[in-house]
């Protein structure tokens, strides 16, 4: 949208406004005959009043930008936005929350166990039953609005993001060399890790060369290495339900195979030895600089290619699916980086909640997915025909990310008429992620209650964690690592699968 274009859809709600206005203050006689009528008209017309809070990315944008004011007028609103610090959001909103003092919408981190109190406690509206209502809510997958659920409910709209976003990133130029093919088998990840320790990829001679070095967070979240390499190789997502029976993904024979095969690497000094207290920096500066070969990852490999040809100008970067010996599998992620919620204590009729929700639903408009993704035409990018082109990406980092990263869009996926040129990698990689979605392994406990897991989680996980490296390092033995286990089952762990168990029978009822 060209900027004059933004001024011109502003001056029309404008000029509407005014000639409404003018219609109320005719004649006393005409007043007093229509006069409610006419009042009644121009505040149907008059922007709604709608305040947002959500999570600040990078710096503040100005107010009234030409991408607010845009949204404003397209919408019909008076935006108001307040960006709180994201080191201190839930804090804060945990304090809003308490005091009752809630904007008309607010984004939710649904990994927050008090949110998830907070809207068991029937302080949201449930958009559930309302999303066949809204063609651009509706029309999203599923798994999306699934994935934020509690008790069943549906109590905000997810801002979107891809199911499954492993993909293998590889140096090409190295695979190529040393006739190397993508890993699929534990044996082929074993092989293609070695050659690319071993057998002096970049042919300077020296033995300065890992095939995968890890981080200290190789094992946790949803980004865990082992989690994705076991469950290309069949194994849970985090959590598996057998006949109403939940088995957490670390006594299964898959991942198992996968801590041998890391136990394996690890003794061979085929990977980084200090991989359990390095922070993930500086394991991308090594990827960067150019030591390392391969590596899971969520993010986007024309950004390795970016940062290593300033290092290694002849390093190409390629992409691969996450593939298994039955073929494609990876992990499914929540899809979403928080929701944004309706609450009650600020929105008290029906009337006006509608009102809310078809804001959000228009953000998915053609006209707003181009905006929001993209930015403004002729500022932040360019129409070339068949595609687009980025203009300034600081002002994209600046002015137009924020808006991306907190509102809710699927990308180019979605009423974004143009795909922004980008290069071949880029798209490859995108493409994987987003194809992704048609082989994820879902968690099945993302949703489900568990008091344990709310009071206690963060610590049970850490004691298996913990015990993982242990066995990976030799500090422990089968043995050894069995006995963690029993203990985590002690801790808290037993009680916990027997929740899931117990609030999964209770969602097959509904």
């Amino acid at each position: 949208m060209k900027r004059n274009q933004v001024a011109l859809m502003l001056g029309t709600v404008f000029m509407l406004s005014a000639v409404l206005t003018a219609c109320g203050a005719e004649s006393g006689s005409d007043a007093g005959k229509n006069g409610a009528q006419s009042t009644t008209a121009a505040e149907d017309k008059t922007p709604f009043p709608l305040t947002l809070v959500v999570n600040q990315v990078g710096e503040v944008p100005a107010k009234d930008n030409d991408i607010e004011k845009a949204i404003k007028a397209y919408t019909n609103t008076n935006l108001q936005i307040q960006w709180i610090p994201a080191s201190a959001y839930d804090e804060k909103v945990n304090v809003m929350i308490a005091s009752g003092e809630l904007p008309k919408l607010i984004k939710l981190n649904y990994s927050n166990p008090s949110m998830i109190s907070s809207l068991k406690s029937d302080l949201f509206w449930e958009v559930g039953p309302y999303l066949k209502d809204y063609k651009n809510l509706q029309a999203q997958n599923k798994l999306f609005y699934d994935n934020i659920a509690v008790d069943g409910k549906i109590y905000g709209v997810p801002l979107y993001r891809d199911l499954g976003r492993a993909v293998i990133h590889y140096r090409k130029d190295w695979f190529d060399a040393l006739n190397l093919q993508s890993p699929k088998t534990l044996d082929d990840w074993y092989n293609v890790i070695k050659a690319l320790t071993l057998n002096d990829p970049d042919k300077n001679g020296k033995n300065d060369t890992y095939g995968l070095m890890l981080e200290k967070k190789y094992n946790q979240d949803v980004s865990s290495t082992l989690t994705r390499i076991s469950v290309s190789q069949g194994g849970p997502s985090k959590w598996m339900v057998e006949k109403g029976v939940f088995t957490p993904e670390f006594v299964t024979q898959p991942f198992f195979d996968t801590m041998k095969l890391f136990k394996r690497l690890y003794d061979e000094k085929l990977i980084n030895q200090d991989f359990p207290v390095v922070d993930t920096t500086e394991v991308d500066k090594a990827y960067e600089s150019g030591r390392a070969g391969i590596r899971i990852s969520g993010g986007n490999a024309q950004s390795w290619q970016d940062k290593i040809v300033k290092v290694v100008p002849s390093a190409v970067i390629d992409a691969a699916a996450v593939e298994g010996p039955s073929g494609r599998r990876v992990p499914g992620e929540s899809g979403n980086a928080g929701f944004l919620a309706i609450p009650k204590s600020s929105v008290k009729t029906e009337a006006e909640f509608k009102k809310v929700l078809a804001f959000v639903d228009k953000l998915l408009d053609p006209q707003m997915a181009n905006l929001i993704v993209k930015g403004v035409e002729d500022k932040h990018y360019a129409d070339k025909g068949e595609f687009t082109e980025p203009l300034d990406r600081d002002a994209d980092l600046k002015e137009v990310k924020p808006y991306r990263d907190t509102l809710p869009q699927r990308g180019e996926s979605y009423n974004v008429a143009k795909a922004m040129i980008q290069p071949d990698l880029f798209r490859k990689s995108q493409k994987i992620g987003q194809t992704n979605e048609q082989f994820i392994v879902p968690n099945p406990a993302l949703t489900l209650n568990s008091a344990t897991f709310s009071e206690r989680g963060k610590e049970l996980e850490q004691m298996i964690t913990d015990a993982e490296t242990k066995f990976i390092m030799g500090k422990i033995d089968e043995a050894g690592w069995k006995a963690e286990i029993e203990k985590w089952k002690t801790a808290g762990g037993s009680k916990m699968i027997q929740e899931y168990q117990e609030s999964y029978a209770q969602s097959q009822k509904k």
